[in-house]
């Protein structure tokens, strides 16, 4: 096994990671991963492609790993992917991390990102 193939959670999945097709033919790269945090739901992936930003579900996912996304999608597949739908705003909040607490070192050891909703 090398570096590429250790398995990662969705929430150590780093922007420009190759997204693939079930036989392996690369679609795009991860633009940012959709999730609840505060209830630790994944939710898909927007992928960058060719054709713009597409939206990758959740349950179209396979194996995540440090060098590529694994999807269940064909080719034909993967040309039909949607839009991310919505207008919603987020932002990173620069307090995630403050504090002395357990949650806060792990986020400052290991740079998770955490997403809030502006207020506007």
């Amino acid at each position: 096994m090398t570096d590429e193939d250790t398995p990662i959670a969705y929430t150590a999945l780093q922007k420009g990671t190759p997204v693939l097709t079930a036989d392996g033919t690369e679609i795009g790269t991860v633009e940012h991963v959709l999730q609840d945090s505060t209830i630790d739901l994944f939710d898909g992936i927007a992928v960058k492609t060719t054709a713009g930003l597409r939206f990758v579900d959740a349950n179209l996912v396979g194996r995540i790993t440090t060098g590529a996304v694994q999807t269940s999608l064909t080719s034909d597949d993967a040309a039909a992917l949607p839009e991310p739908e919505g207008t919603e705003v987020l932002d990173a909040d620069p307090d995630e991390f403050g504090g002395n607490g357990l949650s806060a070192w792990f986020g400052r050891m290991f740079m998770r990102e955490h997403w809030m909703r502006r207020k506007e």
